[in-house]
């Protein structure tokens, strides 16, 4: 069994076979949703559910894989759910893994369930952990760096505070890091499910307050 941070969830062999399929899938996305982000993803559901006692061998699976339909997301520029269609992708992948029918049903909700414009609500402890885990990982200094890498790879500007972020659309060169943070990164912490989740989300909140009001000094001419 492949040991986590002393805890044995799955087998290791399946463990590999699962970061195979989660890296062919998001490895030509990369940028913001690349494997690392599903590794990061992976690490914050463990300690969550360890905390809540949650069931690890949904939380592996799920969590590397929430991500497998974003590359259809980003080609449809926008008009495909990934959540939906990752659900989609990963069942028959987990049936060719010999994952039950109920435990594929579980995991293909958490990650159907895992992004909270998808209108499918975390019904289960599973799926609240894996939607903090990946809010958690879309803010705080991963999340900037995250919206920077975005920006660039559409080619949106720097910085634009002087505009009003609804009066902007997104995949455009308006799509700053900073509209992120205003449109949706601002708002993660009120939407976090567990009281964990809900702790970390202040703390990286925080930070991105700090960090886009340096930012502003610094390319307004704010100086002291």
């Amino acid at each position: 069994m492949e040991q986590m941070n002393g805890v044995a969830p799955i087998a290791a062999e399946l463990l590999q076979r699962l970061r195979e399929i989660s890296h062919a899938f998001c490895v030509a996305e990369g940028g913001s949703h690349g494997p690392d982000h599903s590794e990061r993803v992976l690490s914050a559901a463990l300690s969550l559910g360890r905390q809540l006692q949650a069931r690890l061998d949904i939380l592996v699976p799920a969590a590397l894989l929430h991500d497998i339909g974003r590359r259809e997301e980003s080609l449809s520029r926008g008009q495909v759910c990934h959540a939906r269609r990752g659900a989609e992708l990963a069942a028959p992948l987990l049936r060719e893994l010999q994952y039950s029918e109920a435990d594929l049903e579980a995991i293909c909700h958490c990650i159907r369930s895992h992004r909270f414009r998808s209108g499918a609500a975390p019904a289960t402890l599973e799926a609240q952990i894996l939607f903090d885990a990946d809010k958690l990982d879309s803010i705080g200094a991963v999340g900037i760096g995250r919206a920077f890498l975005f920006a660039g790879q559409i080619g949106a500007r720097l910085h634009n505070p002087e505009l009003d972020p609804a009066a902007t659309t997104s995949y455009s060169q308006e799509d700053t890091a900073y509209r992120e943070f205003r449109i949706k990164m601002s708002r993660v912490r009120e939407q976090m499910l567990t009281p964990a989740g809900k702790r970390m989300a202040e703390e990286r909140h925080a930070f991105m307050e700090t960090f886009f009001d340096q930012l502003t000094r610094e390319t307004h001419g704010f100086f002291p």
